[in-house]
């Protein structure tokens, strides 16, 4: 049996620090989109990034919103009570809201929000200290990728949650981390490896990608991927690292569309000659006379 998908369309920082662009993101995805989260992100630069990362030049510095990295990040960033606002107009607009968490701060800080989930960027999924807090005073689920993670740090991550008795609050992401991701590099079949592991253990499995298009989201809900998150944007052609990565509202729209039309079709025929076949089998078919004959 297939569960329903859930579609997340990942915002990211790509509103570009601008609160209206936000507000347009989530009505869009609401209303146009029909998706059913919308993801922000939330870091603290100067406890994320040590003094040397922080004062460096932005590696891309074409796509930069400051002198430094770190200016760059702040300029990205909206405070706890703009996350609030956030978080009402997506209640407005009949969305889920939720946020990633890059560090200690912005986690107690979106925990104090009590969103519907808190996801685990892959970037941040050996912060133990950080998982370890979200287990003892968050009670919400907990999304996690395993971008860029060995399997032995895959199985401390799940074990951390087991010890806590929040493993089946948890779901893990099949993802690489790339942007964008060539399709050889996707590598779908890592979902069948984290289902046989973990399923059992935990909530779900799902899918974070950062490829192009939306033909292999469509498989990894077939292949047992429940919960799916692609990058979205306004405009793939504005300022910053995460557009092109990303999809604009239709093709979150065709994303929803596609992987709800999926999910009706995934099932065996309830009876031999379903109802909407019986008109065309009076129609079509060879009678029994005629049949007769053949034979």
């Amino acid at each position: 049996m297939y569960t329903k998908p859930y579609i997340i369309a990942e915002a990211g920082c790509n509103h570009m620090g601008q609160m209206e662009t936000a507000h347009e993101m989530i009505t869009t995805a609401a209303v146009f989109c029909k998706a059913d989260a919308i993801k922000f992100q939330k870091r603290c630069p100067r406890e994320l990034l040590t003094p040397e990362q922080y004062n460096a030049p932005h590696p891309n510095p074409h796509n930069s919103y400051g002198k430094t990295y770190g200016e760059h990040r702040e300029f990205l960033e909206f405070t706890i009570e703009e996350h609030a606002q956030l978080k009402r107009w997506c209640e407005e607009a009949g969305i889920t809201y939720a946020s990633s968490v890059w560090d200690m701060t912005s986690a107690k800080e979106i925990a104090s929000l009590n969103p519907a989930f808190i996801k685990i960027p892959s970037a941040c999924n050996n912060h133990f200290e950080m998982l370890r807090w979200l287990c003892e005073n968050y009670g919400g689920e907990i999304q996690l990728s395993f971008g860029m993670t060995t399997h032995a740090e895959e199985e401390r991550i799940v074990q951390l949650f087991e010890k806590y008795g929040r493993a089946k609050d948890l779901i893990l992401f099949n993802c690489v981390s790339g942007y964008p991701v060539p399709f050889a590099d996707v590598c779908l079949l890592e979902i069948d490896r984290i289902r046989e592991k973990y399923e059992d253990k935990v909530k779900a499995v799902g899918f974070s990608g950062h490829h192009l298009g939306i033909a292999v989201d469509v498989a990894a809900y077939t292949l047992g991927a429940s919960v799916i998150e692609r990058h979205y944007t306004l405009d793939r052609t504005w300022k910053g690292t995460d557009h092109a990565a990303s999809l604009e509202p239709d093709g979150i729209r065709r994303l929803v569309r596609n992987l709800n039309a999926v999910h009706d079709a995934l099932s065996f025929k309830a009876e031999e000659i379903l109802p909407i076949e019986t008109v065309q089998r009076q129609k079509l078919k060879y009678r029994r006379k005629e049949m007769d004959k053949i034979v």
